[in-house]
This record gives structure tokens, sequence and C-alpha cells, in this order.
């Protein structure tokens, strides 16, 4: 009997369940989201200390939380593809790089945001923020990578190097806030850092975020598998009137 895991690994299962999949994931994302930015815009309070501008986190800290989430992802799957040889393997990494590199430049661009108001400055060498600012660069580096090289196949393989390599910026960043002196807050944990009224709202926009990711990796991941199948068959058709021409020519000659 087959588990879960082979039956997925087939790229015609992986798209009928996806295809069942993707519209409940989409619209329970677009409610989430939808019922978290009122949450967070209209109905939670501002804070005592930051005023408006507290709201920015109900977007920073979602959007920051996908970028380590992402790329481990990616490194799960560079893993996967490297050890087990899994079929499904690149095609979730390669999906999953572009939307790594959106969300933790919007972690970014929010934190920059929200800090100016409590820094005086959009932007500090802090470790947080500099060890997030080199996961953007990463994400970067393994999508030029793969653009550089024509062999979709060592692209693969070196891409999946550079992402198991690059792992190492997770805990760094995790743990940036305890090992140096920094300006950035302490990591939230949804429990004893944030008040009870804005727990709520911060709750469901990571989850919408998380949701609305998984939709958009799930359509990225079916996109890459239709592209790579059309590839396939003109690679077929070219091979198949390249050999007609050869026999062709061949009969000629022989006449």
């Amino acid at each position: 009997m087959q588990t879960l895991t082979q039956r997925l690994a087939n790229p015609t299962r992986f798209m009928e369940l996806s295809a069942r999949l993707l519209p409940w994931i989409s619209g329970a994302a677009a409610i989430l989201l939808a019922y978290g930015l009122y949450l967070a815009f209209f109905a939670s309070p501002a804070d005592y200390q930051q005023g408006e501008t507290v709201r920015i986190m109900y977007i920073h800290v979602p959007c920051a939380w996908l970028s380590m989430m992402i790329y481990g992802l990616i490194a799960l799957s560079s893993f996967g593809l490297l050890v087990f040889r899994h079929p499904l393997a690149d095609v979730s990494a390669k999906a999953a790089a572009p939307l790594g590199a959106a969300f933790t430049f919007l972690a970014l661009l929010t934190g920059s945001l929200w800090g100016k108001p409590m820094w005086g400055t959009y932007w500090v060498w802090d470790a947080r923020l500099t060890s997030v600012l080199i996961l953007f660069f990463l994400y970067l580096g393994l999508m030029a990578l793969r653009s550089a090289l024509e062999d979709e196949g060592a692209a693969a393989k070196l891409t999946a190097i550079l992402a198991l390599v690059g792992v190492t910026i997770l805990p760094i960043i995790k743990f940036s806030v305890d090992w140096w002196n920094t300006l950035h807050q302490p990591s939230t944990d949804f429990t004893s850092t944030v008040d009870p009224s804005m727990r709520l709202p911060l709750l469901v926009m990571a989850v919408a975020f998380t949701l609305l990711f998984f939709a958009m990796h799930l359509k990225g991941m079916r996109n890459e598998i239709l592209r790579r199948r059309v590839k396939a068959l003109r690679t077929q058709a070219v091979a198949g009137r390249d050999r007609l021409a050869a026999q062709a020519a061949n009969q000629g000659a022989a006449e």
C-alpha cells in the first residue's frame, strides 16, 4: 500500500487534490483576511505608547513569521529533493521562493514604517533587521541562481544546496534579540507578550496570511507542473519532427 507521501509525489494526483483544496483554502483566507483587517484597523484599540502606528503590527508580524516559515519549507523541500528525490520537492521550492521574498520585503517595509516613530529613523543596523535583510538576499539569490542556469536539473540541485546552507539564518533571526543588544522588541508569541485586546486580531491575521500563502503556493506549484508538462511536450514534438525529417532525408538519399 502506498503511503500518503508516495501518493502525493505523483504530480497527477497532486493536481487533482490541489484543485479540490484550492477553492476552500482561498475562500477561508479571504474571509479571515477581511475579518482580521476589520479587527486590526477598526475594532482593536490604539496602543498607549505607540498610538495608531501599532496597527502596522497586524501586517508586520504575520509577514515576519511567514518570511521564516517559507524558508523553512524551501529547506525541507530541498532536503526532500537531494535525499529522497521527491518529484514535487523542487516544484515546491521553486514556487515558494518568490512568495518568501515578497513576504520578507513586506516584513522589512512594515518594520521600517513601524520603527520610525519609535527609533526616529526608518532603518538601523540592528541584529534582527540585518539578519532579516540577509534572508531577503538569500531569497533573491535562490531565484537568481535558478534563472542563471539553463539545465533545470543542475539548477534544482544547486539551489537546494544553497537553501540548506542558508537555513542557518533562521535561528539567528529567531534568537537575535536574545543573543545581542537590540532595539527590536522581543519575539511575539501571541500569549504573554500581546495584550488580550490585540491578541485576537493578530492571531486572525496570522492565520489569514498563512492560508493566503498556501493558496498562492498551491497555485504556483500547479502552474509550474503545467509549465514543465508543456515544455516536455514541446521537446517531444521537436524530437519527433527531427526524427521524421531525418527519415525523409534518408529515404531521399536511398532513392
